[in-house]
């Protein structure tokens, strides 16, 4: 089926056909070219958004939560989505526009050199009709006049009063008006001739081959708009596999999150360390000395029980006497502050944000130490090689950056050596507060406490709060405290009545009063598992063991006893709650 055989006399229509054609091509490009548009924008709006929500730089420590990190793991994905976009934008532009672009320009040219030989075909047609219809007229009129001039000569024949001469001019316009019919005759039938020719071959050979073009630039147009419609569709089908696993990140991102690892690390960054504070002992005021005033306890700060000479620590002097502390602790009140207003040595912070900035910043400089070391022996291979091949490079040159090299290698060292001991310092300080004696310190409500053989308890005599104040947990000893295992509270022997009023600073060696008596037991327990002592004032013990209870778990998880030896009599000190089995008196 060709459109030169079926539609030989739509000219007009196939024109204006084809030209619907072209603009509907065009109109395709309009829409891609629309398109583009949209993703562009789109694209750039997405990395906007990104750009907006990305973690800020202060926001950098929240980054260890799973939360977070499945969120910025998310804006990566959605990046990574905006540039797919990006990339269906160019390719669209490059080969579908463009395509669309140059097809229709080539198209255009080709309808307008088809329409261009259609219209001349149809004037040399019209043209030679034109002379059809003008040889036509001639021999029509040439033919009437033959005749008229027959019929004329005719009459003047057949009439006497004519004379021969005129008869003979009658005959002669006759013969001539005849000659001219034929000639006429001749002429019409050459032009009929010559028309007939012309107009076959132009419906059955030349307008076919126009109108055949014509079929085959839009059949080239409709098979285009085919082509660029289905590789529109490619350029998206190939990145819908990297937007899948943008898709599959985006998952991947949420199901990461692990919101019990998240409370895990919320403990890990703010625990202090502390032990919660404990009940708030009943005061006997019958059983007080009435010289002696009550003391409130109740506004104790319930982290940090301090302690001085008649009661608590007022809040004036609560930061003088953890300054104090903080000094015996380290050997020096002079610490200097990081560039975040920060101790230098973190003793600011409770114990585990202390031990926590403390090895951070242990790593840093570890990983500095390493840095400066690749380069100082970088610098000393380029040295020895400069030495050997003096043509290469002068040795000298290397000798300033050798030495700075060093010295920067010597104070990162020391820097790490100080960080490493104030870790040490915090660690010490941290087994001291996780010791049992401790814990049974902090027990006693930030007061240490001595319990005398008839049940009663007093407080122990303090120094003056502007001398060496008291934390009651493990930050100085005194003769009450369990630590050592000795004093007058029933956490120790009795017989004397009382501890000693005396405090040393840490460093310095304690006294204590010797013992006269035995406490009585509480009852019996026997081990059910073996425990090796790894704290000061604890004692190991062997599984099925039996060893006398002499003071009950005052709920700290630890239970003082007692046991007999060979050497100097009795062994006590305090095993797990859990590890043992009790019997007690009636």
């Amino acid at each position: 089926m060709s459109w030169g055989t079926e539609l030989w006399d739509q000219y007009d229509n196939l024109s204006i056909h084809t030209n619907k054609g072209i603009e509907v091509l065009d109109k395709y490009a309009n829409f891609v070219r629309d398109r583009v548009a949209i993703e562009t924008e789109y694209a750039g709006k997405l990395r906007r958004l990104v750009k907006n929500y990305q973690p800020k730089k202060k926001e950098e420590e929240d980054n260890e939560f799973t939360s977070r990190q499945a969120f910025r793991n998310l804006l990566k994905e959605v990046g990574d989505l905006a540039g797919q976009r990006e990339v269906v934008s160019e390719t669209l532009q490059l080969q579908i526009i463009h395509g669309v672009s140059v097809l229709s320009k080539t198209l255009r040219e080709e309808r307008k050199k088809c329409l261009t030989d259609g219209t001349m075909l149809q004037q040399t047609l019209s043209s030679q009709l034109s002379s059809l219809e003008r040889a036509k007229r001639n021999y029509d009129k040439a033919y009437r006049d033959s005749e008229k001039a027959v019929e004329n000569y005719k009459k003047a024949d057949m009439d006497l009063n004519l004379s021969r001469a005129e008869v003979e001019r009658y005959k002669n316009i006759m013969t001539s008006k005849i000659q001219q019919s034929d000639d006429a005759k001749n002429e019409y039938a050459n032009q009929l001739q010559k028309t007939n020719n012309l107009q076959q071959q132009h419906y059955g050979i030349l307008l076919p081959a126009v109108f055949n073009r014509l079929q085959e630039l839009d059949e080239k147009r409709t098979r285009g708009i085919r082509e660029f419609i289905i590789g529109a569709a490619d350029v998206e089908s190939s990145v819908a596999p990297i937007i899948a696993r943008c898709m599959e990140g985006i998952v991947k991102a949420g199901e990461s999150i692990n919101e019990k690892e998240d409370s895990l690390k919320v403990i890990e960054r703010y625990q202090s360390g502390f032990t919660p504070p404990t009940d708030i002992p009943f005061e006997d005021l019958s059983k007080m000395d009435p010289s002696v005033a009550p003391q409130s306890n109740y506004s104790s700060v319930p982290y940090n029980h301090l302690t001085i000479k008649g009661g608590t620590l007022t809040a004036a002097k609560l930061k003088k006497a953890r300054g104090g502390i903080l000094n015996s602790i380290f050997g020096s009140n002079k610490n200097s502050l990081t560039a975040d207003g920060q101790k230098e040595d973190f003793s600011d912070l409770p114990p585990n944000q202390q031990r926590k900035k403390l090895q951070a910043k242990i790593a840093e400089l570890q990983h500095k130490v390493d840095q400066e070391t690749n380069t100082r022996d970088g610098l000393m291979k380029m040295k020895i090689v400069y030495e050997a091949n003096s043509s290469l490079g002068n040795p000298m040159t290397v000798e300033g950056q050798l030495n700075e090299s060093e010295h920067e290698l010597d104070k990162l060292k020391m820097n790490l050596k100080k960080y490493q001991g104030f870790l040490d310092k915090a660690n010490q300080l941290q087994v001291a507060n996780n010791s049992p004696q401790s814990n049974r310190n902090q027990l006693q409500n930030g007061h240490r406490t001595s319990r005398h053989s008839n049940g009663s308890a007093s407080a122990d005599d303090h120094h003056d709060a502007d001398d060496q104040p008291d934390d009651a947990g493990s930050l100085s000893s005194s003769s009450a405290s369990p630590e050592s295992g000795l004093g007058t509270s029933h956490t120790s022997l009795p017989g004397s009545g009382q501890g000693s009023a005396n405090e040393n600073p840490i460093g310095e060696e304690t006294s204590y009063e010797a013992e006269v008596e035995l406490l009585q037991p509480l009852g019996t327990c026997r081990a059910l598992y073996p425990f090796e002592a790894t704290s000061e004032g604890s004692i190991p013990m062997s599984e099925g063991e039996e060893l006398q209870v002499i003071e009950n778990d005052q709920g700290d998880g630890w239970t003082r006893v007692r046991r007999a030896n060979n050497s100097n009599g009795w062994d006590e000190g305090f095993v797990p709650t859990s590890y043992i089995e009790c019997t007690l008196f009636a």
